[in-house]
């Protein structure tokens, strides 16, 4: 890979990581908030169970996507407290004697939007139908899509005791999916150690820095969460760059497109010597297009693939497959290399708290920008109880900047 830039000095790094943590913190559900969504989705996963439609053939109810990735954001409406969460309703191999053949992925989703349905009505809850879901809408504000799997072993594939078939959009024959067998290779991705040669050194400067300055995270946790962190700052900015949807299309690229390439680089790039975590990060973001194919049809049109790890069949670049789709893609990643290297460039020049949260705003949304601040002013009462304050950003001591209290002097302004 050629050399992109000189390298970011260690307090740059630990501060970029702090911020990182700062901002994916104000977006992740609570304990509490964990606790509502499972007793929800617990008491759903019941019903369906019992019902009519479905006893004897559902194995369980589990969440797949963000919630088992560790990477569940809140949702982009800063109006809504709760959560949108995938589940997976998992049937047993036996369901397709009912729902195999010609009609009957239709009948299957119809099915299970009749009883949840009668689930909605009993507990005064808003229900949606969609190609080959069903979204709940609960009492808390979390949104749960429901898709039916019917379980569809592959001996031979990894991950292929979970394997599964879904119904397609047309609902007219099933496709190849496999949602426990992905949280399975993104874990097996996430536990890979990464090689770090200046490892001692950022240790260090991150030590530093939480003995002065009160939150931060261990040095072994930014490192364990690397990539978690990534894929949720990488859909954070994405949801504030692709902004609301207003009845437009939505080119935004897929959350699984998104976590996928990162996943895949990271198992790539993380075992070759990088100087810090942060230049493994900038290193895996800028190379993400490298890990899908793209390829022309007969007819001339581009088209991108990137296979499912779990599911050899799937293609998870599918909804990518449109012209607006694939600029979209290409623009938002140009866009994404671009706005971390300002945030970075901001943060190493000691610019200042109002030229960082200036840029965090822009690129990660006004929620970031808020957290950013309400840490700030935590942090600043922590050094006026020490007799000192933290500066991000003024000065060049190695770590982090530690000053006597004085007006005016926050951050470098």
């Amino acid at each position: 890979m050629p050399q992109r830039r000189p390298a970011f000095s260690h307090r740059a790094a630990t501060q970029f990581f702090h911020l990182a943590d700062t901002i994916a913190r104000s977006h992740e559900p609570t304990s509490t908030q964990l606790l509502a969504l499972e007793s929800s989705y617990i008491s759903t996963a019941e019903y369906l169970a019992e019902s009519e439609e479905f006893a004897g053939l559902t194995t369980n109810i589990h969440c797949h996507g963000s919630r088992a990735l560790g990477t569940l954001l809140r949702p982009s409406d800063e109006s809504r407290d709760g959560f949108d969460i995938d589940l997976v309703a998992r049937l047993d191999q036996r369901a397709m004697s009912r729902y195999g053949g010609d009609g009957g992925p239709g009948l299957l989703i119809n099915h299970l939007h009749a009883v949840l349905s009668r689930y909605a009505n009993a507990h005064s809850l808003k229900i949606k139908r969609w190609e080959r879901c069903v979204t709940l809408e609960y009492a808390s504000g979390m949104f749960a899509d429901i898709t039916p799997v019917v379980d569809d072993p592959l001996s031979w594939a990894p991950h292929g005791d979970t394997h599964g078939r879904v119904p397609d959009r047309q609902l007219r024959t099933y496709e190849p999916t496999n949602p426990r067998g992905l949280t399975r290779s993104f874990a097996r991705a996430a536990a890979i150690a990464p090689v770090f040669t200046a490892v001692e050194h950022l240790t260090f400067a991150a030590d530093s820095v939480r003995k002065s300055i009160s939150p931060l995270p261990k040095a072994d946790e930014v490192f364990e969460r690397l990539l978690s962190r990534l894929v949720l700052l990488l859909k954070l900015h994405r949801n504030v760059a692709f902004g609301r949807a207003s009845g437009h299309e939505d080119f935004a690229p897929s959350s699984v497109f998104i976590t996928t390439l990162a996943a895949v680089a990271y198992v790539d790039l993380a075992p070759k010597a990088h100087s810090t975590p942060l230049d493994l990060l900038l290193d895996i973001v800028e190379a993400m297009p490298r890990y899908f194919t793209r390829e022309r049809d007969f007819g001339g049109r581009e088209v991108w693939y990137l296979q499912n790890p779990s599911s050899p069949y799937d293609n998870l670049a599918s909804s990518m497959n449109t012209r607006e789709r694939q600029g979209a893609f290409d623009e938002w990643h140009a866009r994404v290399c671009r706005d971390l290297r300002e945030l970075l460039d901001a943060i190493e020049a000691s610019a200042g708290l109002d030229a960082v949260v200036r840029i965090v705003r822009a690129v990660f949304g006004d929620r970031a920008e808020a957290e950013i601040l309400k840490d700030d002013r935590a942090r600043r009462e922590a050094g006026r109880k020490a007799g000192r304050v933290a500066i991000i950003g003024a000065g060049a001591a190695p770590s982090s900047v530690i000053a006597r209290s004085k007006p005016h002097t926050f951050y470098g302004d």
